[in-house]
């Protein structure tokens, strides 16, 4: 028994081994290129650290390039569409949750088809929206297509949340003298903390790593997002590989550290979250 315990931690471990090199081997091929000396892109070395390599790609990505204002950028729009998608799709969401209105049976089927289309799908109808509102070439353009395109999903997130919390939780605390919206951000709200996160997270990628929309939106160099800035790195000619791969690196670095913080969250989060639809 002993022994078929062994056998099968051994090829359980094995099989995960494997599978994080497999996820881990684009990561360092990117590295690689990187510190690189010469921006080449291939090599016939398969050296992980290749002879004369440097750190000048760094160097030059936030000396010689504006790579800090197009982090700004990013970071102005994403948490601004972050912020937004909370507070829409956690109140929307308990709104389909807990009250019985006309039109709530078309408004989350409405909510489920938007999420069939993808973003470039909607995106000339946006963009003839954003001509008319004036909102072209501006962050307040962008930030309404980047939260009308995440919210679907993080409404649907929440009200899925919203339905596995008792409704006993909200009765007791009317009883305890709470009206409906004291007892919505006072109880209701702080219970939810796992499908906040999912919501926030969604809604920060949404925006962080999008490149077709912002482009087509944003055409001054001064209002240049992430995703647009390292495109720039590229050239019908040639392509700054070194740069591209330290910009994408560095890019990552704020993705991961928010997956690390909220990591203990993500799972209930995820999981609650579809029992219920």
């Amino acid at each position: 028994m002993n022994s078929k315990k062994i056998i099968i931690n051994t090829l359980t471990y094995a099989t995960l081994i494997v599978f994080t090199l497999i996820a881990l081997y684009p990561i360092i091929n990117v590295f690689t290129i990187s510190i690189r000396p010469g921006n080449k892109l291939l090599s016939t070395s398969l050296a992980i650290i290749p002879d004369n390599w440097s750190l000048q790609q760094y160097a030059d990505l936030f000396v010689k390039k504006p790579f800090l204002l197009w982090i700004w950028n990013s970071t102005i729009v994403s948490f601004t569409v972050t912020f937004t998608g909370v507070v829409l799709a956690s109140t929307a969401g308990y709104a389909l949750s807990r009250f019985q209105f006309i039109g709530k049976q078309t408004s989350m089927l409405g909510l489920l088809t938007t999420q069939m289309f993808p973003a470039t799908m909607l995106l000339l109808p946006m963009y003839v929206m954003l001509i008319k509102l004036q909102l072209i070439n501006s962050y307040l353009g962008i930030i309404i297509i980047y939260s009308a395109t995440a919210l679907p999903f993080c409404i649907w997130q929440m009200k899925g949340y919203y339905d596995t919390i008792p409704y006993s939780l909200e009765e007791s605390a009317t009883i305890d003298g709470c009206n409906k919206w004291q007892a919505f951000y006072m109880i209701i709200l702080p219970l939810a903390a796992p499908a906040l996160v999912i919501t926030a997270l969604f809604s920060f990628m949404t925006a962080w790593s999008e490149y077709i929309v912002a482009a087509q939106v944003l055409q001054d160099t001064s209002l240049y997002t992430l995703p647009i800035g390292l495109k720039s790195f590229e050239s019908n000619m040639s392509t700054e590989w070194g740069l591209y791969a330290a910009a994408s690196l560095v890019v990552s670095i704020p993705v991961v550290i928010l997956f690390i913080v909220l990591s203990k969250w993500l799972v209930s989060g995820l999981t609650l979250g579809s029992v219920k639809g």
